[in-house]
């Protein structure tokens, strides 16, 4: 998220082959925050997502939930910018602007922000200095003006205070040496301090014991609101307990096959996943092109 001076040697986002249609301009009350158009993305000759829809409103949590290799990590990455991915049709709009020419860096500056399933670590780069310079650079991108030192290490201090994240891990190089608990936390400090309008969280949950889970339920909640949006991706109904979503989405070979409220997560919990895999195709035809429940 740090600001860069040219385009030389920055890795391309995902490519395009094709041009997507120019968006229509909508009143901005109805304009989602992020809109998923017939989406399809392929690595290498493999095709991974095949026409997934999606809109999502300010003030809303997303739960998109479905097996393994289903396409969750595809869509959370293309959607934040990462390389190494084909989009063959489709679109994805932000705040009704599709972004598909740009580079990562610039959706996060534009308030988009992913949670990392395996969080790297950045030997060098200590957490505060991270932090500051990705915080620096969004608020020079919002207009707003820098915090001094003292402001920003105060500011750093409260946030790391409502997660129960251990001080010295600040002055560590980012993720390096972390527990797994510490590297998903260290996740949802990130998105405390950097105050994205959307955030996406892929597989938050995975690998925590009940306590770290209820800390970093705890920050997703305190940072939920009715001017941000979360798309939260999971495997298991175990996180939203804590977190409550207001629609979850179930993503099969793809596709979103079926859609509903936060009881849906309950009966996947119940029942598994195979009981949509055979009706996937007339379920997927019957969610829309919104895959919003009606």
């Amino acid at each position: 998220m740090t600001p860069r001076s040219s385009n030389h040697n920055r890795p391309e986002p995902a490519s395009v082959r094709f041009r997507p249609e120019t968006s229509v301009s909508v009143a901005p009350k109805t304009v989602p925050i992020l809109e998923v158009r017939d989406l399809h993305v392929a690595v290498g000759e493999n095709e991974i997502l095949d026409g997934m829809n999606l809109s999502v409103h300010l003030g809303e949590v997303h739960a998109v939930m479905g097996p393994n290799g289903s396409g969750k990590s595809t869509f959370t990455n293309v959607v934040a910018g990462r390389p190494g991915y084909t989009i063959t049709k489709g679109d994805i709009l932000f705040e009704g602007e599709s972004i598909l020419g740009m580079f990562p860096d610039e959706r996060a500056r534009k308030g988009i922000f992913l949670a990392l399933q395996y969080p790297v670590e950045l030997p060098g780069i200590r957490n505060r200095e991270f932090l500051r310079t990705a915080l620096e650079a969004l608020r020079e991108a919002r207009g707003e003006t820098k915090l001094a030192v003292r402001e920003f290490n105060k500011f750093l201090e409260e946030k790391a205070k409502a997660m129960d994240f251990d001080p010295d891990l600040m002055k560590r190089n980012v993720n390096e040496g972390f527990s797994g608990g510490e590297k998903k936390r260290n996740e949802i400090l990130q998105m405390s301090v950097l105050d994205p309008k959307l955030a996406l969280l892929d597989e938050t949950d995975s690998g925590l014991d009940i306590d770290a889970l209820q800390v970093v339920a705890k920050g997703v909640n305190e940072f939920r609101g009715p001017d941000k949006a979360i798309v939260l991706v999971t495997h298991y109904q175990r996180i939203l307990n804590y977190i409550k979503p207001d629609y979850v989405h179930v993503l099969i070979d793809g596709r979103i096959v079926r859609s509903g409220g936060s009881g849906l997560a309950q009966e996947l919990e119940a029942q598994g996943y195979e009981w949509l895999r055979e009706p996937a195709e007339e379920s997927a035809e019957s969610v829309g092109a919104t895959a919003r429940p009606s």
